[in-house]
């Protein structure tokens, strides 16, 4: 199963390999239009229609989505494991962010969304599908919040791939990638609660690095699992959670099922 899993993040991200500039340049000044075509990456460049100000494209508006049932499983790319996270959570990363436009635009990104590199989107290795998060050019102070629905970039010195539009919004697409800062972006913490879900807990841990390995392993034993497994956190304990479902009966024919094969019994849960 782990090799079905990388096999498709490879197919359905598209973006292990981030565009680039031959020879980097200094971070341009914001111009008023698209740059001409430079030498990019494999000739990844502006596609034929790009639009005449990308700059009055608008950042990414965060709101409140369900988490992808599957582009938040663990996963293999270029013989690394990543395990996503499961849940929104603050979330800061510095390292080297590169950009991918129209060698991937038009294809079905990792949550099953069309890449449009005049979006403003992001890749992401691990950050929970889809959320939200604020991406700031260390060099210009320049920041765009985007919204990640892909996974990548899987070199080892990358941390995030940007759409076109993004990148070139911070200022970077000629030079092909820059340092920058990752932040999530949540909703506000009063927003009106949302109604309470159906789960079914498989377990509680003392450590998160119990909890990770153990959903690692129901994944690889429950192959026909399709809903997430989520590392809820609460007090002294971390906590494995299967679902939502649409209803407790739901849930209890998936515990019967995990029962007649792992020999225990989830719990049925709500929250």
């Amino acid at each position: 199963m782990r090799i079905a899993v990388a096999i498709l993040v490879l197919l359905l991200g598209g973006c292990g390999s981030a565009p680039r500039q031959q020879e980097p340049a200094a971070a341009p000044a914001m111009p008023q239009a698209a740059p001409a075509k430079g030498a990019y990456y494999k000739d990844d460049g502006p596609g034929a229609n790009a639009p005449a100000n990308l700059a009055a494209i608008p950042d990414a508006v965060p709101k409140a989505e369900p988490l992808s049932r599957f582009a938040n499983r663990p996963y293999q790319a270029l013989g690394k494991e990543y395990v996503p996270m499961t849940q929104l959570a603050p979330f800061r990363q510095s390292g080297i962010g590169s950009w991918y436009g129209r060698r991937y635009h038009g294809q079905k990104t990792s949550s099953g969304e069309v890449y449009d590199m005049y979006a403003m989107t992001a890749a992401h290795p691990t950050l929970p599908i889809p959320s939200y998060a604020r991406v700031t050019n260390a060099a210009n102070g320049r920041s765009v919040v985007v919204r990640v629905n892909d996974r990548g970039p899987f070199l080892a010195d990358r941390v995030i791939d940007l759409s076109y539009a993004a990148a070139w919004k911070l200022g970077y697409v000629e030079a092909g990638s820059a340092r920058v800062e990752v932040e999530s972006v949540l909703l506000e913490q009063n927003a009106p609660a949302e109604a309470k879900e159906t789960y079914l807990q498989l377990g509680a841990f003392s450590s998160q690095d119990g909890a990770e390995s153990f959903r690692v392993r129901v994944y690889r034993e429950l192959v026909w699992l399709t809903e997430a497994i989520q590392v809820v956190a609460g007090g002294t304990l971390f906590r494995l959670q299967l679902g939502p479902y649409q209803s407790q009966d739901d849930a209890r024919a998936v515990a019967d099922r995990i029962q007649s094969e792992l020999s225990f019994r989830p719990l049925v849960v709500s929250r």
